[in-house]
């Protein structure tokens, strides 16, 4: 109950502190990353730079597949197709591991010059406008359309080369 009261009282006073500013925006930064061109740009440019390695994956995949197949249907060389299974699998996790290890330094990149970029619009938004400051949609629990300034965001992020 008292973890409640204090909850209440903090969102009061958070709602009072808005009261007070002089004029606020609010932005939908679902909608910014969901219309960003730079997030496609990125993530089609990392599905052609993966490209390769997914394609040597799936080919291994199957070449698998067909060690498998032949040493189910085999009596004879089980030693040497399990060792020839053995190197195939170490290549697979090895391509597999690298192919990880790009993507998610990718992404931690590009998120990281992305917002990098909103919060840049976002001040700027919040100066051209003569703002106090500027909310995500999502942590507002009502507002007023016409401070939404989700499109002029969109517009400015994309703009930034």
């Amino acid at each position: 109950m008292k973890k409640m009261n204090l909850l209440v009282l903090g969102l009061g006073m958070a709602v009072s502190g808005l009261a007070n500013a002089a004029g606020y925006g609010v932005v939908d930064l679902e909608k910014v990353v969901s219309q960003s061109q730079y997030l496609k740009q990125q993530n089609a440019s990392l599905e052609q730079s993966v490209k390769p390695q997914t394609a040597k994956l799936e080919q291994i995949n199957k070449e698998l597949e067909a060690l498998r197949q032949k040493a189910q249907a085999q009596g004879a060389n089980k030693d040497q197709l399990a060792a020839q299974y053995q190197a195939k699998v170490t290549e697979f996790q090895t391509i597999q591991q690298g192919v990880q290890a790009k993507v998610q330094s990718a992404i931690q990149s590009t998120n990281q010059t992305f917002e990098t970029r909103v919060k840049q619009v976002a001040e700027q938004l919040r100066q051209e406008n003569s703002l106090d400051l500027v909310v995500n949609k999502n942590a507002v629990l009502s507002y007023d359309p016409k401070f939404d300034l989700t499109d002029k965001m969109t517009q400015k992020v994309n703009a930034i080369k």
